[in-house]
Order: structure tokens, then C-alpha cells, then sequence
């Protein structure tokens, strides 16, 4: 056996003294609806509610195992790698300095509190992370401590291999393929060494947010790149530039294997999974399910695994995912509507909605026009089918509007 998979069965082991492995659940809402055998792993069931406790325990034991003296750590994160980090300096008995951004929202302050208690001090410093990143990183260097990457870190990759390792001993049989997220690639990187090592007839998948695919751009340069716009909304996977270490395992993946997952498309899937299967997952935790229906042909009649890498979502967000589920899904629009200024023209519109169609915005925009007057309109419906039936009608009555559903600019200030 490789030296990396002894280390990765290692390493697993020694995890359940501080957690029991995540279930691997089939889940049959998935399996019916694409004519496969999917199953879940469960990350966001983990005691941090993410795969990120993996790589901070592995790295943390490993670095103490060198260096016993070495009892502060340091890391900079708005998110799961700061609770990891907690949840594990308290279990080492060791202090923790975690710096977060400034516009980190309370929940996640509080909840690394939670993880870490009296261990460890939280700095909220910068607007941006590359600030708390830098602020952190000085720290470190001047106080001794040890700085706990996030991903690129080859005790991290070990620790997240961990994942893999589980996967194929709960299975009776290597599933036939194993949908991932990827995000600096500490996951991807440590599952895809085990499994080319152990059962390289399973096939592998990547996916990233549409707005942070930093593995493809560096796949199509030949090296890591620094993305020069990441959408944050994907946080625990939107990542400007993939890790050196992590890219020297992914750098062979086949472009076509690496899938990107449009924002807007996976808030349909975490709605989806919460309402339907009741599982709260992260825009990150969700990638991997939000791909089915790219692999729909690919996967029928096959044993699927799709990582849910986390759980962590605040459920303040949840008004912003439906709004986003509704307008890619082509149920609800927004218009600005020029509407004569005459008695009986409001209702000469509402005459035209059908009997699915809702209004959940109407605001004017200007009051003082003397013969027309701008309006804000947003619609909701039951078929994206039932736009097409309304906009004839508007435009058979010389109705003057602007579709702003997909106009960021506008919708920015206006919705």
C-alpha cells in the first residue's frame, strides 16, 4: 500500500477519539428522481457542521507531535476553518488566535466562540480578507505560533482524505463515481489521492461555483491563477486562487470533469433539500447535488456519491435564496412598467395577470410625470410558462416595460 494511504487510514483512525465518521446515507428522493443509486456524505452532520475539523485536527496533532512545546495556532477565516480550528484547540488544550474579517457576520463569531471557549481569542480585523489574512500572518511570525492554512497544507490534505477513507469502507462496493466541491482543493486534492490509490475505477467529479472556478482557470493556464473577480456568495468555496500543493494533485483532472455550478442555480437545490429531504446545507455544502441534472445521462443506473461538505447556513440568508431560486428558475420577474396616467390603467393591467400570477413588488418610481409614470413591479408565478402568456398581453396593448430581472445594475439599486 502507498505511503499516503496508510497515512490516510492513520489518520482516520485516530479522528474517532475525537468524532464518530459521518454517516454515508442513501438517499432515495435523489436515487428516483435520476434512475441511480446516490448517497450522501454527510459532512454537514460533523460536530462543526463541515469537513473542515479533518484537516485542523490532522495538522494540529501532527505539528505537536514534532514540536510539543508548540501551543498556539493561529488562522484567518470568516467561516468553517475558524470553527474547525476552535472546535480543535479545545480539544488539544492549546490557545487559538483566529482572526476574522470585521463583516463577519455575529452568528459565525458566536458559533467559533462556542467551538473554542476559553482557548481562543478572536480578532476581527480588515473589511476584506486578504487584510485579515495579512494581519493574521504577521502575528503569527512575531508571537511563535503556528499558522493553520486552510487547505494548502499537506496535513490538511491528509486530514480531508479522511473523508475517502469512510466512503469506501461503509460501501460494499467502490461507487462508480464521486461528485466533490472544490474550493482552495484540500478536499478535493486528499479524496482524489485515496482514491487513485485505492479504487481508481471510481470515477471522479469536480465542482466549483460559477463565480470562483479557480481550478479551471488554473487547469487552462497549466498553473494557479489568481481569479480576478470571486463571487462570494459560495463562500466556503469561492476562493480566488487554488492552492500550489492542492494543484499539483489536480493538475491532471480532465477539464471536462469539472463542472461549474451558476449561484443563482444552487439556492434551487438548498431550497430543495431543506424543504423536500429536510437537510440545511451551505451554498458550498450544496455543489455536488446541484450537478445531477448536468450528469443526468452519466449517472443513470450507477452508484453516485455527492459530498454535502457543510451545513453551515444562516438562515437570515433564506430570503435572499428564494429570491435568487425564483428568478433563475423564471418564476418571478421584475419590471419597470410606463403606466399612462389615466383613471382606470392600473386596472387595465391587473386584468392581464392569470389566475398563478402574484405581485410581490409595485412601488413608482416617478409620481410627477404628468402623462406616464414609471413602476416598479416584481411577479411571481407558478410557471415560468405563464411570463410568455403575460407579456403578450402587454405587448398586444402597447404596454412600454423593461424586464430588470436580470439586469444587475438596476436590480442592485432597485430591488
Amino acid at each position: 500500500m502507498d505511503d499516503f494511504a496508510d497515512t490516510a487510514l492513520a489518520t482516520t483512525a485516530r479522528m474517532r477519539g475525537l468524532f464518530p465518521a459521518t454517516p454515508l446515507q442513501r438517499n432515495d428522493f435523489l436515487s428516483a428522481r435520476y434512475d441511480a443509486d446516490i448517497w450522501l456524505k454527510r459532512e454537514d452532520l460533523s460536530p462543526v457542521r463541515s469537513y473542515k475539523i479533518r484537516g485542523a485536527f490532522n495538522a494540529m496533532r501532527k505539528v505537536r507531535a514534532e514540536n510539543p512545546d508548540q501551543d498556539l495556532f493561529v488562522c484567518a477565516s470568516a467561516g468553517n476553518h475558524a470553527q474547525g480550528v476552535a472546535f480543535v484547540c479545545r480539544h488539544f488544550d492549546v490557545k487559538g488566535v483566529i482572526f476574522m474579517p470585521v463583516t463577519t457576520p455575529q452568528q459565525k463569531i458566536g458559533k467559533t466562540r462556542t467551538f473554542g471557549g476559553d482557548n481562543i481569542e478572536i480578532r476581527l480585523v480588515g473589511d476584506y480578507f486578504d487584510d485579515t489574512l495579512a494581519s493574521a500572518q504577521a502575528f503569527c511570525a512575531e508571537a511563535g505560533g503556528h499558522f493553520l492554512s486552510p487547505f494548502d497544507d499537506e496535513h490538511v490534505i491528509e486530514g480531508q482524505s479522511s473523508v475517502a477513507v469512510e466512503i469506501l469502507a461503509d460501501l460494499d462496493a467502490p461507487p462508480d463515481l464521486v461528485i466533490m466541491p472544490v474550493g482552495g482543493g484540500g478536499l478535493s486534492s486528499g479524496m482524489t489521492r485515496y482514491f487513485r490509490l485505492m479504487s481508481p475505477g471510481t470515477a471522479l467529479v469536480y465542482v466549483e461555483p460559477a463565480g470562483g472556478a479557480s481550478l479551471t482557470a488554473a487547469l487552462a493556464a497549466g498553473e494557479p491563477v489568481t481569479l480576478p473577480k470571486v463571487d462570494s456568495f459560495v463562500d466556503g468555496a469561492a476562493v480566488a486562487r487554488i492552492g500550489q500543493r492542492t494543484f499539483s494533485v489536480l493538475s491532471g483532472v480532465p477539464p471536462e470533469d469539472v463542472l461549474t455550478a451558476p449561484e443563482d442555480r444552487i439556492c434551487i437545490t438548498i431550497l430543495e433539500m431543506l424543504n423536500v429531504e429536510g437537510i440545511v446545507l451551505e451554498p458550498a455544502g450544496a455543489l455536488s447535488i446541484n450537478v445531477l441534472d448536468d450528469l443526468a445521462e452519466r449517472i443513470r443506473g450507477r452508484r453516485v456519491v455527492c459530498v454535502t461538505s457543510g451545513g453551515n447556513f444562516d438562515f437570515e440568508r433564506l430570503p435572499e435564496v428564494k429570491e435568487r431560486a425564483q428568478r433563475f428558475s423564471g418564476v418571478k420577474k421584475y419590471f419597470i412598467l410606463r403606466l399612462p396616467q389615466r383613471p382606470g390603467a392600473l386596472r387595465d393591467f391587473l386584468e392581464m395577470l392569470g389566475p398563478d400570477d402574484d405581485i410581490s413588488r409595485f412601488e413608482y418610481l416617478k409620481k410627477s410625470a404628468r402623462n406616464f409614470g414609471s413602476v416598479l413591479i416584481g411577479i411571481e408565478t407558478s410557471s415560468a410558462a405563464n411570463f410568455t402568456t403575460l407579456l403578450a398581453k402587454l405587448d398586444a396593448a402597447d404596454f412600454v416595460y423593461q424586464d430588470i430581472t436580470s439586469n444587475q445594475t438596476l436590480a442592485e439599486f432597485l430591488i
